[in-house]
Formats: structure tokens, C-alpha cells, sequence
């Protein structure tokens, strides 16, 4: 098929993601919200820290005891009571006095600095100050770290363990998160068998299996993986069986321009296909369609080409299923070398990245699953654009930025 026959990338991404439903909201409990994405705008219950507070291990007193005061001329002070940690005092500090108290505890009434440990010397009830102080000095003012009312955090992050202590502190133990997708991947093709240490005839590893489960679950989304031989009748058992279970479907094999094969069959029969052919390299073949108002990818059988296809089309599509807006992170480099293009074709260049250079790598194909782990990025070239010279500057898609 020619070129001026193919869908834009840039027109079949807008298809695609007309095309997105969100999945829904689940309520989790906090202990479970690790990596899942928040749903709702968290607003603090809570001044945290809850009072004010020591921020180091020392005596509470009033600062305006030590002014003039050194280690040579130390403040001599009277020791009224101790505090520990998740502990209060009910003592009133008077000027010339001083209460014992441990990092975090609340600081009592009356006191407006706390002095460190190795700034003193003690005995018995008497202390000495060997510093002057500041008031507030040591001190962690009620609500520091966030205030009662605060908007902490805000619906589509996903979530860190910094994130959890955060919305804990603001007085929350349970949230809303959007819920994971459930996609379905169906690997097509009679030549396809699972990893073994020989092959007889024809026979293929299937690494497609092992690329797309690990590639929705990086997506934040949960794979059922399933194989299915090249024929119609089976295809289509499978695809009803796993659109009524799953949100979306990804089949890889059977996408074929010059003819009509198998899986777009299958799709056209019982749905509708939105998309089939696209102006990229490598990844012509790609599909699209609905079912049941689901969501139906349809890559390359070939692992390069497909895997092209799942970071243009699909990754980003499983994101907004969930809330996340994950905006690719393309940087600027020189190009090692020339790199030829066609006009009216969006070309992925599998290239290592050097400094502030980027080199791509010369093995062509689409079946070469080695050039995908000696590359780290992508060299995109846009559809208007006739190629890279030598010493151009070029845009570069890192790998590491497609995931979440």
C-alpha cells in the first residue's frame, strides 16, 4: 500500500483517544495505594505537625533567658519536668526554668525555644545554657508541613511512598483511586510456541507472550495473555469471550495490508475497525477498532514492529484509561550520522543516545528483538521532514520516559 493510502500517526492518535473511556473509581484502604493512580483531590483534615514541636532532643525555654549568655558565661536555669516523645507536659515554664524534652514532642506552655543537649550542662534539677537563643529557635511550628484545608494532592498521581505519608498526615486511610484495566492479549499465529530449547519445522518462540504482559503491567494495568491459532472461528470465540472480562483488547499477528487478514477480519465482523494501515516505520500494519464500545489494538506479529506500535498507540491509551496524562519527554540531540526518510511517513529509529549526541543503530528489520535492548531510545522524524543530515540536531525519545 502506498503512503498517500496510510492514516497520519498524529490523525490516528486523535482517533484513538476519542475513542477512551475511563475505567471507573475504587475506594482502596492507604496500605494498598502504592503505584495506583488517586482519583480524587486530597484536602488535609489535619494541621501537621498537630502542635508545635521540638525538633531536637533538649530543654524548652524561654529564649530570652540565654540572650547575653555563652559557654563561658553560661545561664543558669532550674529544670521543672521532662517530656518524651507522644508525651505532654501539664507544666506552665516560667522564666528561669526549663522542661527536658525528646525531638517531636509537644512544647510546652510557656516556652519558646529549645536549646540542644550539647549546648548544656546539667545536674540534678539545675541547668546551664552555654548559647544565646532566638525565640522559635529548634521549634516545628503547628501546621509546617501542611495546614488544615491545604489542597495536598491532586486526582491522576500516581502514587509514591512519599505520596502515602502525605495524604496519612492529612488525616486519611482510605482514598479513591481510578481502577487498573483489565486488558486482554491475544497472541495470533499457527508457528508460535512457548520458550523450549529447540524447534522443529516452521515453529517461533512466542516472545510476544513475555513483551506484552510486561508491557501492560508497566502501563499500570493487569494482563491475561492468551494464544490463538490463525483461525477465524477461534479468534472470534476468543475475542467475544474476553471483551465481555476485559476492558480493552491487544492482538498481535494477523494485521496485514495486502490482505484481509484474520484478527481485522474478526474485528470488522463484530465491531467496527476505525484504523488498519498507518504512515509509520516500523509498524505499517497497525489496527484499530471497537467492540462492544471496548477498545481493540491490532499489532504487528513482528516483536520490533509491534512494540513500536504499543509505545506510539497503546501505551499512552492504557494511561488515560486510568486518569494518567503522561506527556511524552522528547529531548534534542545531534545526530551521529545521516539518516534517510520518506516524506508522508513518521519514522522510530531504534538509536543509542552518547552524551549529547544519538546514534542509530544500523540493524534494520523488524523481527531484531536485539536492536531494542542495544538501543535506549527512539530517533523520531516527522512526517514533513526528508530525512536527518550528519551534525543535525534531531528529536529523541528516551524508553525510560514511556513508562509511568
Amino acid at each position: 500500500m502506498f503512503l498517500t493510502n496510510l492514516m497520519p500517526v498524529k490523525k490516528a492518535q486523535k482517533i484513538i483517544d476519542s475513542s477512551l473511556k475511563n475505567v471507573g473509581v475504587e475506594r482502596i484502604s492507604l496500605e494498598d495505594a502504592h503505584r495506583r493512580v488517586l482519583a480524587e483531590t486530597i484536602t488535609s483534615e489535619l494541621n501537621s505537625p498537630p502542635f508545635e514541636r521540638s525538633a531536637m532532643d533538649g530543654y524548652a525555654i524561654h529564649a530570652e533567658d540565654s540572650f547575653g549568655f555563652s559557654e563561658t558565661n553560661p545561664a543558669k536555669l532550674r529544670i521543672i519536668d521532662t517530656i518524651g516523645a507522644g508525651q505532654v507536659s501539664s507544666k506552665l515554664v516560667k522564666h528561669g526554668e526549663a522542661v527536658r524534652i525528646a525531638t517531636g514532642a509537644p512544647i510546652p506552655e510557656g516556652a519558646n525555644s529549645v536549646v540542644m543537649e550539647e549546648f548544656t550542662n546539667s545536674q540534678g534539677d539545675n541547668l546551664e545554657v552555654e548559647m544565646t537563643l532566638t525565640p522559635g529557635e529548634n521549634i516545628s511550628p503547628m501546621g509546617e508541613d501542611i495546614k488544615k484545608g491545604d489542597i495536598v494532592l491532586r486526582t491522576g498521581k500516581i502514587l509514591r511512598p512519599q505520596d502515602l505519608a502525605l495524604i496519612a498526615s492529612a488525616g486519611y486511610d482510605s482514598i479513591n483511586v481510578f481502577k487498573k484495566p483489565k486488558i486482554a492479549v491475544i497472541t495470533t499465529g499457527n508457528e508460535l510456541v512457548m520458550p523450549r530449547p529447540s524447534l522443529n519445522g516452521a515453529e517461533i518462540i512466542n516472545s510476544n507472550h513475555y513483551t506484552f504482559k510486561a508491557m501492560v503491567e508497566s502501563a499500570l494495568a493487569i494482563p491475561t495473555v492468551v494464544h490463538c491459532v490463525d483461525s477465524h472461528e477461534l479468534v472470534e470465540n476468543k475475542f467475544k469471550k474476553l471483551i465481555k472480562t476485559h476492558d480493552a483488547l491487544i492482538s498481535t499477528g494477523g494485521t496485514a495490508i495486502s490482505k484481509g487478514d484474520v484478527v481485522v477480519d474478526v474485528t470488522e465482523n463484530i465491531g467496527k475497525v476505525l484504523i488498519h494501515g498507518v504512515a509509520l516505520r516500523p509498524g505499517k500494519p497497525f489496527g484499530f477498532g471497537i467492540i462492544d464500545e471496548k477498545p481493540v489494538f491490532m499489532l504487528s506479529g513482528y516483536p520490533i514492529a509491534a512494540i513500536v506500535q504499543a509505545d506510539v498507540f497503546v501505551r499512552n491509551s492504557l494511561h488515560k484509561m486510568q486518569g494518567i496524562e503522561n506527556e511524552l519527554q522528547i529531548i534534542r540531540k545531534t545526530a551521529s550520522r545521516k539518516i534517510p526518510s520518506s516524506l508522508g511517513r513518521t519514522d522510530y529509529i531504534r538509536a543509542k543516545t552518547e552524551l549529547d549526541m544519538v546514534r542509530p543503530l544500523k540493524i534494520k528489520g523488524s523481527g531484531i528483538i536485539r536492536s531494542m535492548v542495544e538501543s535506549d531510545a527512539y530517533i523520531i522524524i516527522e512526517e514533513n521532514v526528508e530525512g536527518i543530515g550528519e551534525g543535525e540536531g534531531c528529536n529523541v525519545l528516551p524508553y525510560d520516559s514511556l513508562t509511568v
